[in-house]
């Protein structure tokens, strides 16, 4: 690494808090941003204990200017940037609320990393940005035509990196991902469908499908993504944006999902799940997979996690977590 301080917001989140211990692993000194409104600090208890004062929580929005502050006056020389309103049910409910998060948190932060020079990594998304595809898998010249304010405000902040990237010398990187999953993922609320299921799984309820279960997503396991974010932090050496999709480009049905799922079940001596269907959520797509070519060409990245083992990992870890 050719750093050895970094910020995080969303640190205590699903993603962040794998990209914590990566980085502290590495070497790296480590200022977590969190409000803890949907993160957990019990996320980030490991890596306390493994690396004490290398690891800092400042507790607050990134929405506050004292926040920004703070991150300020910690100086990181890469600044990544994953806090956001990511309910899309919530975007269409309440988008003003989901701009502010989205948005204007993302220029504040972008403020401090001017500030600091600090090469900027952001964590966009794929599939909510390109909306209903034309090509299967999207790659980063297709039209991008979100169907819901979450997808919106993603796009949003990326422009506002593209802007900076260009005014100020200031490399920055939008990670456009697929659905994400893996240990830690909150299944509560509107969070992802492999965490929601495992959950359901473990305590022996129905699989609520939302639709019919046709619909398709790019699924990439937490490890994967990680090494992603590592890559373009290591080598944001050059001033400008840049975006790249970080998925599989394979698309996997929910319905394929239960049925993994079920397998698993079976192998695990769990009782076989009952699956019931419900109405679609507003503002899903329809269908969603990403081409990865571009930043396997940029970055020598490759997603190495298949499902199966994604899905047997991210099993035996919910188990464990209530042993």
């Amino acid at each position: 690494m050719n750093y050895r301080r970094a910020t995080v917001t969303g640190g205590a989140g699903f993603i962040g808090s794998h990209l914590v211990d990566a980085l502290l692993e590495h070497g790296i000194d480590v200022q977590v941003v969190d409000d803890c409104s949907t993160g957990d600090k019990a996320n980030l208890a490991g890596a306390e204990r493994q690396f004490g004062s290398r690891l800092s929580l400042l507790e607050g929005s990134i929405l506050e200017p004292s926040v920004a502050a703070a991150v300020r006056d910690f100086r990181p020389e890469r600044l990544f940037h994953l806090a956001a309103q990511m309910n899309v049910r919530k975007s269409v409910e309440d988008p003003a609320f989901d701009a502010a998060t989205n948005v204007v948190g993302t220029v504040r932060m972008l403020e401090v990393a001017r500030e600091c020079q600090a090469p900027f990594i952001f964590a966009s998304t794929g599939g909510a940005i390109y909306g209903e595809q034309d090509t299967f898998p999207a790659d980063e010249q297709h039209p991008i035509r979100p169907k819901s304010p979450y997808g919106v405000s993603k796009r949003g902040g990326e422009l506002y990196l593209d802007l900076y990237g260009r005014d100020n010398d200031l490399p920055t990187t939008a990670l456009r991902l697929g659905n994400v999953y893996g240990p830690r993922q909150n299944p509560k609320g509107e969070a992802g469908v492999v965490a929601i299921f495992i959950t359901r799984l473990l305590d022996g309820g129905s699989l609520r499908v939302n639709g019919d279960g046709t619909q398709t997503r790019d699924f990439i396991f937490v490890g994967d993504v990680i090494r992603a974010f590592l890559l373009a932090a290591d080598r944001a050496d050059a001033p400008g944006f840049s975006a790249y999709n970080v998925g599989w480009g394979v698309e996997t049905s929910v319905n394929d999902i239960v049925g993994a799922l079920r397998a698993r079940a079976s192998d695990a001596g769990l009782p076989e799940p009952r699956i019931e269907y419900g109405p679609p959520l507003a503002g899903e797509q329809l269908r969603s997979v990403i081409s990865p070519a571009a930043i396997g060409q940029a970055y020598d990245w490759t997603p190495q996690v298949d499902l199966h083992e994604g899905l047997a990992r991210t099993l035996e870890s919910f188990r464990d977590a209530r042993d």
